[in-house]
């Protein structure tokens, strides 16, 4: 790996970081097109480069989620008996569906991720009138929900933000505490994703420097810098106003399903 890389990926690591506090995502949104293009450039094998950046971007979110939802937590942003009912969920369909995305070819996950990316900016930008008071379901709807989130997060490796936040925004929960809460469930789906993705990939990838479809440099260098700037995003989300956290959270989630998919074509 040469000075220039290794310089990249702190980069990338740093701005992973600062978003996953302030949008509450694990940063895999924007890690996996990022790796998917790096690995390319470092010439890995083409047939694997999206894999080992679908595995190495839920490494990556281990330590990126743990430091961000500490952050939140220390804030009292985290509903933690929303996170315990959903974990459960979580794991199971996070770990089940990173066996279904080994399989997948990726440009039809790239189109998947970009299809439901664009219908969640959609409902963010539409001002719903608001309910009163909060109602996230009952412990069984929960925990539910959380296998999908984990399922749908392990088929295109990022931290459940996405999904998570949108979800307990419409439903009455202040988002900044729906931001906190995603930071913590995106935890459990780092861990079972990186399991996951280093079982299938055991059987058919021997590179150096990787377990299954994880690439540890990579892993490193990300986790180095994205650890400590992690807590600068929660302090921006805790001073922006709500009605500007929804529109830039929104506009990302259009701008990396846009970015994922040009990717995917362009590596194909």
């Amino acid at each position: 790996m040469t000075i220039d890389f290794l310089l990249l990926l702190l980069l990338l690591g740093a701005v992973v970081g600062v978003l996953s506090g302030l949008l509450g995502i694990g940063g895999g949104a924007l890690l996996v097109p990022a790796l998917t293009a790096v690995f390319m450039a470092m010439e890995l094998p083409s047939n694997k480069v999206v894999h080992l950046a679908l595995g190495t971007s839920m490494a990556c979110i281990i330590l990126t989620s743990l430091s961000s939802f500490w952050a939140h937590h220390r804030r009292g942003s985290v509903r933690w008996p929303i996170v315990g009912y959903m974990v459960p969920g979580i794991l199971v369909g996070t770990f089940a569906a990173t066996f279904i995305a080994a399989q997948i070819p990726s440009l039809y996950l790239a189109i998947f991720f970009a299809v439901f990316m664009s219908y969640v900016a959609m409902g963010l930008f539409i001002n719903k009138p608001a309910k009163a008071g909060a109602n996230v379901g009952s412990p069984a709807t929960l925990t539910l929900v959380g296998s999908g989130i984990g399922a749908i997060s392990a088929l295109v490796s990022i931290g459940g933000g996405t999904l998570t936040v949108p979800y307990l925004s419409a439903r009455n929960i202040p988002i900044t505490q729906a931001i906190g809460t995603s930071a913590a469930c995106g935890f459990p789906i780092a861990l079972a994703g990186t399991l996951g993705y280093v079982i299938n990939g055991l059987a058919s990838n021997d590179m150096m420097y990787t377990t299954g479809f994880v690439y540890w440099p990579a892993v490193a260098l990300i986790a180095v810098t994205s650890f400590f700037s992690a807590p600068v995003g929660v302090k921006l989300a805790h001073t922006l106003s709500v009605t500007v956290l929804k529109k830039l959270f929104a506009v990302f989630v259009v701008f990396i399903s846009l970015n994922m998919i040009r990717t995917v074509i362009g590596s194909a």
